[in-house]
């Protein structure tokens, strides 16, 4: 069995079971100090998605929560780019990041000081089903095209234009390409990245909206983005979040930078698990003492049942975790549960 085929059937597994550039060397030295774990400030750095202007009042209340358990001045970083996030975090400027998956492995590799805290659970209050979907979308009118069979299927994005998030997003690049080195067996994943090999053209939207948005301009015939950055913007009007053939649509209220653009369908042609991304610590410059009341806080009722934090479904507000169920909470988790995706980026 090829290594990605065992790979993806493993992370699949793993989430059905248990819920599911250049840079530093792997040790920080300069931010190890006992001087840094002393700061009265705690810096929080967001990836580009999570740095959206509709996810503001989400983040001045998780600014809020992490004031009140540790008592320190708060910071919010926000960001344009997935590696400005991996560098603040793995280098110590950071103590704190909101991260998928794949960007938590790349931090960590070069830093092993940095480790993950807590994830949104799964519908039942654990680690079972603690998992979001990665899609390949394309435009509704073009769909039919994406047959065989009377089947969706990926066979004809060879040789198309495709939009990725980042080549550090954990579903706008990592899993998606895994499928399609999968689906075509392909000996070199690094193909993907760049046009004129695989594909024609190769985008990236730094950001899943942006991904998506690369799909509704026409820049390309097909992207990847996941559905949990999305939610504010877009919604299923037909089939389900976990259906290949299902159509999504923009949302009529949907803010920058969808605006021009309410109303326009997509349909996903593949959909495949993600592992809840983490929040993430560097355990080199954020003191024992902090990590424990930031995780003491975050997994109590005070966040589980803030509608700020984990907002419903249908809520108006959009935020950083969604309560889809009453039993939905932040809950510790270690890096152990993401072996599966350590083995799928290959560190």
């Amino acid at each position: 069995m090829k290594k990605g085929r065992f790979v993806t059937a493993l992370l699949g597994l793993t989430l059905l079971t248990f819920g599911i550039v250049t840079g530093c060397s792997n040790q920080s030295s300069a931010s190890s100090s006992d001087s840094n774990k002393s700061s009265d400030k705690i810096t929080v750095v967001f990836y580009p998605s999570e740095s959206a202007k509709v996810l503001t009042t989400s983040r001045d209340e998780l600014k809020k929560q992490i004031h009140e358990a540790t008592g320190k001045q708060v910071d919010i970083q926000t960001t344009t780019d997935y590696n400005v996030a991996i560098e603040a975090i793995s280098s110590g400027k950071a103590q704190l990041a909101f991260m998928g998956a794949d960007g938590y492995i790349q931090a960590h590799a070069r830093n092993k000081k940095v480790l993950p805290m807590m994830i949104q659970s799964g519908e039942k209050g654990t680690k079972e089903g603690a998992s979001y979907r990665s899609y390949l979308m394309v435009p509704k009118d073009k769909a039919d095209e994406y047959k065989k069979n009377g089947e969706y299927s990926i066979d004809k994005v060879k040789g198309s234009r495709i939009s990725f998030v980042s080549a550090t997003s954990t579903s706008g690049f990592a899993v998606p390409t895994d499928e399609i080195q999968k689906h075509f067996k392909l000996k070199n994943k690094d193909d993907l990245s760049e046009g004129g090999k695989f594909f024609s053209k190769v985008l990236y939207g730094t950001s899943h909206p942006g991904s998506a948005v690369n799909l509704l301009k026409g820049d390309v015939d097909v992207a990847a983005f996941d559905d949990i950055d999305l939610e504010p913007f877009m919604k299923v009007s037909e089939g389900s979040y976990d259906k290949v053939g299902s159509t999504f649509v923009v949302k009529d209220n949907a803010e920058a930078p969808f605006t021009d653009f309410h109303g326009k369908e997509v349909v996903d042609i593949s959909v495949l698990p993600v592992q809840n991304g983490p929040l993430v610590a560097n355990t080199a410059t954020l003191s024992e003492k902090d990590r424990k009341a930031v995780l003491e806080r975050f997994t109590s009722s005070k966040v589980s049942d803030n509608p700020k934090l984990l907002g419903k479904e249908d809520a108006k507000t959009a935020t950083l975790w969604k309560k889809t169920t009453d039993q939905t909470k932040l809950i510790a988790v270690d890096d152990a549960w993401y072996q599966p995706t350590h083995e799928l980026i290959g560190k």
